[in-house]
């Protein structure tokens, strides 16, 4: 702009010497003069400054009166035909150099970069920022409010959002300028490792929230000294020098720590510290923090731990009824680790074993009294001295056998005497028994139950072999799940009866040395079998009623209770439907085991069998049909062997001789019934004649083959009395 302002100038001061023609001078040279001196054509090692300068210095000059200048006398050679025209001050090359200078005074502006503005105008709700661009930016004042004071001409860090909007607005942003800036200071920050300072603005769960270069940072209560903090508002408004232990690039999350500036300088004065412990060696610490497991005690910079059994002789629930927070207390060293820098502490240890001063005296079968102190499954310990226990097994606190938990005899807190069973003062273990106190049940146990006796029991346990019932405190007995019914398939001991019911037994078997009983329930009755093998012989025919099911068939309920099983297959009826739950079939017996307590029926085969039977009476009937037809077959044989075929007398008497038989066999008979058989005779003496014929030919062909000869040729005379002898029997 400078250069346009000179070329403006240049023509104001033309049209003055246009209107002063007398102070004009008209040398050439003169003239000339006149042109260098108002003319700046700068060189190319001219810096814009120095261009700056020659402006200013032009600027005087023309600024100085006419009379002063060096234009003193007008150019005799001057153009008058020129003014008014454009005159052409700077050549090409001298042009385009200008147009670069005046071009440099922009700055190349790219989105999404930060750059310096400088403040140029202030509103309420808005600055105005010049960055260098062909347009001012505008930021919301509301970005600037951490710094009131901010004066016009104060250069800051802007964001460049957009070169334009909708609008033709350059956009920018102070807030993301400083988040962008500070996210890669806080990176470079973590990569080097370098401890930077915050400001702690607030508390929160778990912690301090820390603005570190205008971004939030999360400082957890464990990271804010190597001591536990319990108070987290006494932080709040301080400034701290702080470490990034975290970043979270995804979520821009940073966590800092102010420990970790602690601990490195506590490090060397750890490994001094450990480097000179001993084993046995007696410190004092202060209680640092509590735990469900133990205390740690600071030893003057460095933690040891003293575990829950340590704490005491005595068992505790908790290390805070030995021991407070902040509580100074002398500890003894039990171990130490220089390589995992830790160290176990004891505190009990710095008094006499109860052991030690536990009575002399004491001895095996002794009686002492206790305090539960702990119970399990397994049994209880009972604190019969400060820091000395006994263990009282649960085997050792009934003298029942069946499967029992301590925690039905006893509860932490009860006081108990016991009998001491086992005692090692060096080993100082000791275990105890409450059984002892009353008299063992099994001493007189063949007096009391007798095989063969009767007695009630409560029923206490189920297995899938039996019941466990009690016959009192300390016997007990095993009901077999075969020794409950005679007659009921049980598959579980839940069937017949639930525990704490009473239940009336029989003595069968007594192993004293096992503590066993063998009991029994259903010898009680009479075994039913024993009629049942009566009744339910093998065939027999009875009614029962379906009352269960399985996948193989149903199972019926029979007279007298007894239950019988009847296969798929034999449920099925004549009219071919099949027997369901809860219907009444009759039934028959095909299968029954005393032995095995087992009836099996069939529905089925009641009429299945009667249908075997008919076709086996039908058989015979034609057994018996067949065999009288062979009888009569053979005895006309015989006959035609005997007689020649042409003898008419030998076939009337074969005839008289087959009524006469069929006559005996059927004399009983009635009129209707001998004109039946006479019917059929005669049916049959046609068809007795063709076989005769046919056996006839049958033997004639076998002797024939026996004996070699040529086949006899019947004469003319011989077939004529055949066909006679034949005709006369059709006749008749």
């Amino acid at each position: 702009m400078s250069e346009e302002l000179n070329i403006a100038e240049n023509t104001e001061n033309t049209e003055e010497k246009l209107q002063e023609p007398q102070e004009v001078v008209n040398s050439t040279s003169e003239n000339k003069e006149f042109v260098e001196s108002e003319v700046i054509v700068p060189s190319e090692d001219i810096k814009v400054e120095e261009t700056e300068k020659l402006e200013k210095s032009v600027h005087a000059e023309q600024r100085m009166p006419v009379k002063e200048r060096s234009l003193s006398k007008p150019d005799e050679s001057f153009n008058w035909d020129e003014i008014g025209k454009d005159v052409q001050i700077y050549s090409e090359t001298e042009l385009k150099h200008l147009d670069d200078i005046y071009s440099q005074t922009f700055k190349s502006i790219i989105e999404q970069e930060v750059v310096d503005g400088t403040v140029v105008a202030k509103t309420p709700r808005e600055i105005v920022v010049n960055i260098g661009y062909k347009s001012d930016g505008i930021i919301p004042a509301n970005e600037l409010r951490y710094n009131p004071n901010l004066k016009i001409g104060e250069v800051i860090e802007v964001y460049v959002e957009k070169q334009e909007d909708a609008t033709g607005q350059l956009v920018l942003s102070h807030k993301k300028a400083r988040l962008l800036k500070a996210w890669n200071r806080v990176n470079d920050a973590y990569e080097k490792g370098e401890i930077i300072n915050g400001y702690i603005k607030s508390k929160t769960k778990g912690g301090l929230i820390v603005d570190i270069f205008g971004i939030e940072a999360f400082l957890p209560g464990s990271q804010i000294d190597v001591k536990p903090i319990r108070d987290y508002d006494v932080f709040v408004d301080k400034t701290m020098d702080f470490k990034i232990v975290k970043i979270n690039q995804e979520f821009k999350n940073v966590v800092v720590s102010h420990k970790a500036l602690i601990e490195l300088e506590l490090e060397a004065q750890r490994a001094e510290i450990i480097s000179g412990l001993e084993k046995g060696q007696i410190l004092e610490g202060v209680v640092k923090n509590i735990t469900n497991y133990g205390a740690f005690i600071d030893l003057n910079g460095v933690d040891g731990l003293i575990h829950i059994t340590d704490l005491a002789w005595g068992r505790i629930n908790h290390p805070e009824e030995v021991i407070q927070l902040d509580q100074k207390i002398n500890v003894v060293i039990l171990d130490f680790d220089e390589e995992k820098k830790r160290i176990a502490l004891g505190l009990k240890q710095l008094t006499p074993h109860p052991w030690d001063s536990l009575n002399p005296d004491l001895a095996v079968g002794d009686k002492v009294s206790g305090k539960v102190v702990v119970v399990a499954d397994y049994g209880a310990f009972v604190e019969i001295h400060p820091g000395v226990e006994g263990l009282l097994h649960v085997s050792e606190m009934s003298w029942s056998q069946h499967l029992r938990t301590a925690h039905d005899f006893l509860n932490v807190g009860d006081t108990v005497e016991a009998v001491v069973l086992t005692l090692d003062r060096e080993e100082r273990k000791m275990s105890l028994g409450i059984k002892q106190l009353v008299p063992d049940p099994w001493s007189n146990i063949i007096d009391k139950y007798k095989i063969g006796s009767k007695h009630m029991a409560i029923v206490r346990n189920f297995t899938t072999f039996g019941i466990f019932v009690e016959l009192e405190e300390g016997i007990d007995g095993l009901i077999h799940i075969s020794d409950l019914s005679w007659s009921k398939k049980i598959k579980h001991p839940a069937e017949f009866t639930k525990i704490g019911d009473s239940i009336e037994v029989v003595i069968l078997e007594m192993d004293i040395e096992s503590r066993r009983l063998s009991l029994g329930h259903k010898q009680l009755e009479e075994n039913p079998w024993d009629v049942y093998e009566t009744l339910y012989t093998f065939g027999t025919i009875h009614e029962g009623t379906v009352v269960g099911h399985n996948d193989k068939g149903l199972i019926v309920n029979l007279q007298g209770g007894v239950e019988g099983f009847a296969f798929n297959k034999g449920l099925i009826r004549e009219d071919n439907t099949t027997i369901k739950m809860g219907d009444t079939e009759e039934f028959k017996v095909i299968e029954f085991s005393k032995e095995n307590k087992k009836i099996v029926l069939s529905h089925s085969r009641i009429w299945q069998d009667k249908l075997e039977a008919e076709r086996e009476r039908a058989n015979e009937d034609e057994a018996k049909k067949a065999k009288e037809a062979s009888k009569i077959t053979k005895h006309i044989s015989s006959t035609l062997e005997r007689s020649t075929l042409g003898d008419l007398d030998a076939l009337i008497n074969l005839k008289a001789d087959l009524e006469t038989e069929e006559n005996k066999e059927k004399a009983k008979k009635t009129k209707k019934a001998k004109k039946e058989v006479e019917d059929k005779f005669n049916e049959d003496v046609v068809e007795v004649t063709e076989m005769s014929v046919d056996v006839s030919t049958i033997e004639a062909e076998k002797k024939e083959e026996k004996e070699s000869k040529p086949k006899k040729t019947r004469t003319k005379k011989a077939e004529l009395k055949e066909d006679d002898m034949t005709n006369e029997a059709e006749g008749k």
